[in-house]
């Protein structure tokens, strides 16, 4: 990367700064068109063209979007039109508010990764195909491969190696091992072509939940400083109650996925 620490962040900070007189502004002003170009350039730079945070404020429409009604009286105006203008000036001060955080999110990951380990290219399409496919093996396949309730997360591991043996799909067991703050780490599967490890955890009591959130969290630092894309396969004997809730903060994180299989 062209570019150093020091100046990315210099950058980012330069970026987050110009908000608030942007929000004297409107939407595609000359002063906003500006900022936009040059901020897509610098965080594409810096965390690369596949990253959330590049991918997030490229998707700002900065208006409103979908369909609303417009109340002129709610807004404070007989004009229908003006009534319309104002609602998109809304959202668009609300989504600087959203690039901001994003902006400070990139500051954030860069104090801690370092600026070598933010970068994240987007994945080819036969990555992606791969990808897409051993996450299939893990939703829709490993459950039907497990008749009886599993006593053991290797044997989950096993079910789940005779899927990927039986597609032809190319991968290391228990194979890798990743020195992280000086603890080494084993992933369960590791798929070197298209840069993706493959973690089981098997969740087969209450308290099981909290240690398998906190084994995640520490397995994607060390794992993410090697591979792209992380995947955690979660099979659950029916104690996990709000999977959406176990999920979210694990998924925020860029190339990190998290699927919990029901038994």
């Amino acid at each position: 990367m062209s570019i150093s620490q020091e100046q990315a962040l210099a950058l980012l900070q330069k970026a987050i700064d110009e908000i608030d007189s942007l929000k004297r502004d409107i939407a595609f002003s000359k002063a906003h068109t500006r900022w936009l170009i040059n901020i897509l350039s610098i965080t594409e730079e810096i965390f690369g063209e596949g990253s959330r945070i590049y991918l997030s404020i490229k998707s700002l429409p900065w208006q409103r979007t979908g369909e609303f009604i417009v109340d002129p009286f709610v807004q404070g105006t007989m004009d229908i039109n003006e009534g319309a203008r104002i609602i998109h000036h809304k959202a668009y001060l609300e989504q600087l508010d959203t690039a901001k955080g994003l902006l400070e999110a990139g500051i954030d990951q860069i104090n801690l990764r370092g600026i070598d380990r933010v970068y994240e290219l987007r994945n080819t399409p036969k990555e992606s195909s791969e990808i897409v496919r051993i996450l299939d093996l893990a939703e829709n396949k490993l459950r039907k491969t497990i008749r009886e309730a599993p006593i053991s997360e290797r044997s989950i591991q096993d079910k789940f190696e005779d899927l990927l043996i039986a597609r032809d799909v190319e991968y290391l067991r228990e194979q890798e091992k990743i020195v992280y703050s000086s603890k080494t780490y084993h992933p369960d599967f590791c798929f070197p072509k298209i840069d993706t490890v493959v973690e089981i955890k098997f969740c087969n009591n209450q308290d099981r939940e909290k240690s398998i959130i906190s084994e995640i969290n520490d397995d994607v630092a060390a794992y993410k400083s090697k591979y792209r894309t992380v995947i955690f396969v979660v099979y659950d004997l029916g104690y996990i109650r709000d999977i959406d809730r176990f999920k979210d903060d694990i998924e925020a994180q860029d190339g990190v996925v998290l699927k919990v299989i029901k038994h």
